[in-house]
């Protein structure tokens, strides 16, 4: 590998939780045998409430509308991209995107992230890279999760590296292999309870602060079957519909107690997990770690000082190692741990549209 080179990318990620789409400018570097980075301008762009429902009931459509929908979704990427290029002079090398998950079933060797790459391509007039998780499932992988090799090369100051988006998921060095797996869910059930009142989530946790912790419910969330596996494994939002919406559903609890009680079980989960392992610093990123509440819960559970990341990494990273995961796929580098996905051996995955 040569000694020193650096890459001008734009990462761009969708995740379950709907928020829309993040988009950041970062440069990607190697020095003396070190990754580096720096991040520039980012920005979320809100999905419309059409375009919300579309992904929400994307499982349920045919395969023809199913592959309309993919080519539809990477215009409007393309779109987005386009503007936020324009907006900012910006002339990237080229876009790393993840497209928005609609099926992971890894068992059936199936990761479906849809975002028509071509179209982005030639919107935009850029190379894209997308289709990273699909190598990895072919060879018996989990295709997920992904960011921890950016944990490992990006922030290797930590031992552990939690990361609360839609569902959480933990990395970290151990027995110098990366682990790493999706731990809990996260705020893809806080937010499905918060919007049952309107809400889109739940502001600082305040609304969970509120309520009262329900043992029933609590105990019953703790013996779902993927909470006793081994990893690797991963969780996705066909599990979270079938196994965990249910639960929630069929409670009389108060929006409050729900909460409560949800951010009690993930910092339970999450704390026992850390709990187990040999480690003092945890960086925790992703949409959660704005949920003081949810953070006090982890907090308790694990008996670690937390170090939160500044807000731009909080709400960027995920978009961030994307874009690290296009550069290491362009430069020809193993971009998925088979120690974290369990497949068959380390890959390159990704597709580039020139």
């Amino acid at each position: 590998m040569s000694c020193h080179f650096t890459f001008d990318v734009i990462g761009v990620m969708s995740g379950t939780s709907l928020d829309g789409i993040d988009l950041l400018h970062t440069q990607i570097s190697y020095v003396n045998k070190k990754w580096d980075f720096n991040l520039y301008e980012a920005e979320t762009i809100p999905y419309s409430k059409k375009w919300k429902d579309k992904l929400h009931n994307a499982v349920d459509l045919s395969g023809l509308a199913l592959s309309l929908l993919d080519v539809e979704y990477g215009e409007l990427l393309g779109e987005t991209i386009s503007k936020f290029m324009q907006k900012h002079a910006l002339s990237p090398d080229f876009i790393a995107v993840h497209g928005h998950t609609i099926f992971h079933q890894p068992h059936l060797h199936l990761s479906l992230q849809i975002g028509e790459g071509a179209a982005i391509a030639s919107i935009t007039g850029c190379k894209v890279i997308n289709h990273f998780r699909n190598k990895d499932v072919a060879m018996g992988g989990q295709g997920a999760p992904l960011v921890p090799i950016g944990d490992a090369l990006l922030f290797s100051e930590y031992d552990f590296c939690l990361n609360l988006g839609g569902i959480a998921n933990i990395s970290y060095p151990f027995q110098e292999k990366r682990i790493a797996f999706d731990t809990s869910i996260c705020n893809m059930a806080l937010n499905y309870v918060s919007q049952k009142i309107g809400l889109a989530y739940d502001n600082k946790g305040a609304l969970a602060r509120s309520g009262h912790f329900n043992s029933a419910l609590f105990e019953q969330l703790n013996r779902l079957a993927y909470y006793s596996q081994k990893p690797p494994k991963t969780l996705g939002y066909e599990w979270f519909l079938t196994q965990c919406a249910p639960i929630l559903d069929s409670n009389s609890l108060t929006t409050e107690d729900l909460l409560h009680t949800l951010c009690e079980h993930i910092g339970f989960q999450n704390g026992k997990i850390i709990k187990s392992l040999t480690g003092k610093s945890l960086l925790v990123t992703g949409g959660g770690a704005l949920n003081d509440f949810l953070i006090e819960c982890i907090q308790k559970h694990c008996a670690l000082t937390i170090s939160k990341a500044d807000r731009k990494l909080i709400d960027y990273k995920e978009a961030l190692v994307f874009a690290f995961l296009g550069v290491l796929r362009y430069m020809e580098i193993p971009n998925s741990l088979q120690s974290v996905t369990g497949a068959q051996n380390d890959s390159i995955g990704g597709v580039i549209h020139l």
